[in-house]
């Protein structure tokens, strides 16, 4: 157990939607944090969090961030050209790491499709393994809040979301649970070593992902069936290489539930957060409009 008062936890990507939310949870719980971030005027975290400027692609950059630190999170955005030496610098001085990374060892069809971001999880975890790091991977699947930045501009619109693959089920996981169980791995003993699936509780299609949301605002919302190739010309060129693996793990996973885990209740001692409740608390982010209490 980390103990009040002693030896920081480093969070990078701390001002992302996971690293926020676990620099919050650590400092609740007493934890000293310390927060790696690329611009200090711009991080607006809690003052009782020690920010320290650096970047994963100087690994230079990391020596001030690392000194003296029991554990790292480490979420890796950056290119993969530097990863090795930003690894061998975690292994230099804390020599414990958990790391944000994806099923891709899951045998599911969803998680089976060729992912760029997948293989760059891949290699990571297999530089982290070679060092002899003291290590902890999470593994979320289908982040729920996803639906907010696909369905938003459609709620607030007509109400109609023309979308791919209605059918495709997924068991979407709510930020705040896969937050939760990275800041009790980071907090706790007894994690290392530990290989974690994160789930929702539920295999929802994404027709009913879309019904339950409109349930959830009191609207109707209708799905319309968009196919792939005219979705795949909407999107932005930029954007193609993850528009091309979700394509294709939808397609993939069609006719068969998600693959669903209980790792979220297990490690938590409570049920995970349903995609139905993501939805209620996330009202406002749809509408401008708070939930009626």
């Amino acid at each position: 157990m980390t103990a009040p008062g002693g030896p920081p936890v480093l969070v990078t990507g701390a001002t992302g939607r996971i690293g926020r939310a676990v620099v919050d949870l650590l400092t609740d719980a007493g934890v000293p944090v310390r927060a790696l971030v690329r611009r200090a005027e711009a991080a607006d975290l809690p003052g009782t969090v020690e920010i320290v400027t650096g970047d994963l692609t100087v690994p230079d950059s990391l020596d001030p961030a690392l000194h003296a630190v029991s554990t790292v999170f480490l979420v890796w955005t950056a290119p993969p050209r530097t990863a090795a030496a930003v690894v061998d610098r975690l292994a230099a001085e804390p020599r414990r790491v958990v790391y944000l990374s994806a099923p891709h060892r899951t045998p599911h069809p969803f998680f089976q499709q060729p992912n760029p971001m997948a293989a760059r999880h891949a290699e990571l975890e297999r530089l982290i393994a070679a060092t002899g790091l003291d290590a902890t991977i999470v593994r979320p699947g289908m982040f729920a809040s996803n639906a907010l930045h696909w369905w938003s501009a459609a709620v607030r619109g007509d109400g109609v979301v023309r979308w791919p693959y209605g059918t495709a089920e997924t068991a979407p996981v709510d930020d705040r649970d896969v937050a939760a169980v990275v800041a009790r791995t980071l907090r706790e003993d007894g994690h290392v070593g530990g290989d974690y699936v994160l789930t929702g509780p539920e295999s929802l299609t994404q027709a009913e992902q879309v019904r339950l949301l409109g349930d959830t605002l009191g609207r109707r919302l209708t799905f319309e069936e968009l196919p792939p190739d005219e979705f795949r010309r909407q999107s932005p060129v930029d954007a193609r290489p993850a528009v091309d693996m979700l394509l294709a793990a939808w397609k993939a996973t069609t006719g068969r539930p998600a693959y669903v885990t209980s790792t979220v209740a297990d490690l938590l001692g409570r049920p995970a957060r349903t995609f139905r409740q993501w939805a209620a608390d996330h009202v406002a982010a749809f509408t401008g409009v708070p939930p009626p209490r």
